[in-house]
């Protein structure tokens, strides 16, 4: 397949300048290949994570990005922050983007 677009790129035997949209073919499809593969799952992943941040409430057990487990104790909003219950008596407050995800019942 790669011969063949290679092919669409170069000038054609009679002398005549190609096609300009048979020139940018390629590059086109690099860029679609791009946005499937790489774009649109990291945009989805960043949507489902921006849902859960929202849907998060007190009693939820939760697990932060550096692997601390917690409960919800209190929350926030205009300062974007939860409070954790890690431990028996310790409370530890948490930005709300520090939360990786919630924990499965």
């Amino acid at each position: 397949m790669i011969h063949w677009l290679l092919a669409l790129g170069q000038a054609p035997a009679d002398g005549s300048s190609p096609n300009p949209i048979l020139t940018f073919l390629p590059f086109l499809l690099m860029i679609l290949v791009v946005w499937f593969l790489l774009i649109r799952p990291q945009r989805k992943r960043a949507k489902e994570h921006t849902t859960m941040l929202t849907a998060l409430q007190k009693g939820d057990k939760v697990v932060t990005s550096s692997g601390m487990l917690g409960t919800i104790v209190g929350m926030n909003e205009q300062d974007s922050t939860v409070v954790l219950k890690v431990a028996d008596d310790t409370k530890i407050e948490f930005l709300k983007s520090a939360i990786a995800g919630k924990m499965d019942k």
